[in-house]
């Protein structure tokens, strides 16, 4: 095995979001003051209570140097010990940002966060997305929903009830927020009708013969499932025909 970050293996295939990895912020980092030159620290993560992986630190001038164990691709445990750089901008208010250069070869970003694998690389390296870019619809509408329950102090969940107006917060915005929340909420539970129907319609498509009759009749369905739950179609907006008076 070569060093740090050598071959491409770690770089391709990636298909995790940033959520899944172990993390190390430079930011917290420096708030613990960490990177102080002749630092040594250490930084543990736990699952369920238990300790499931800890690195070693020794800070340096302009840079840090990482001490861990890994698995290998044959299940053994390796050492690795390499330095990542750390370079510092002004702010605008006075006082300076530390920043990573990720250690991985060939990219040298500047970055806040490195993301833990056999090496610490950035999130551009592993080809991580965000949890949120892999959203759908409905995701997105229930996580905003839980978010204005957040600042209305309601318990999180769109199945539980809806809570009262807390007693900071004026009634005008109380009931704009509570509307929004409601219409985030149909709005999730008319996507998830949705995703719903694409399947079970998918799953008949692949079980029905190859009579073209039976496949244009679950078109037809698949069609009317759409308009129904007010969805999208080759990017076109689908709602249901009202009657003109």
């Amino acid at each position: 095995m070569g060093g740090p970050g050598s071959g491409n293996h770690w770089r391709y295939g990636a298909k995790f979001t940033a959520d899944d990895y172990r993390i190390l912020d430079v930011r917290s980092l420096a708030r613990e003051g960490v990177l102080h030159p002749g630092c040594r620290s250490g930084l543990q993560w736990a699952r369920g209570g238990e300790t499931v992986a800890s690195i070693q630190m020794r800070a340096e001038p302009d840079q840090v140097i990482l001490i861990y164990k890994h698995r290998g691709g044959d299940g053994e445990w390796k050492g690795e010990q390499y330095p990542v750089r750390i370079v510092r901008t002004p702010c605008n208010l006075g006082g300076s940002r530390a920043w990573f250069i990720c250690p991985a070869v060939g990219c040298g970003r500047r970055v806040a966060i490195l993301y833990g694998g056999s090496i610490f690389a950035c999130r551009h390296c592993y080809r991580l997305a965000y949890a949120s870019a892999r959203e759908d619809a409905a995701d997105r509408a229930i996580r905003r929903a839980d978010r204005l329950r957040a600042h209305l102090g309601w318990e999180p969940g769109i199945l539980n009830e809806a809570g009262g107006k807390p007693k900071w917060m004026r009634w005008r915005t109380f009931e704009r927020l509570a509307t929004q929340e409601d219409d985030l909420v149909a709005y999730s539970m008319r996507a998830t009708m949705l995703k719903l129907e694409r399947l079970l319609i998918n799953r008949q498509l692949c079980a029905a013969n190859d009579s073209g009759r039976e496949r244009d009749k679950l078109c037809g369905l698949r069609w009317v499932a759409l308009v129904q739950a007010g969805g999208t179609f080759g990017g076109t907006s689908l709602q249901k025909p009202t009657a003109s008076l």
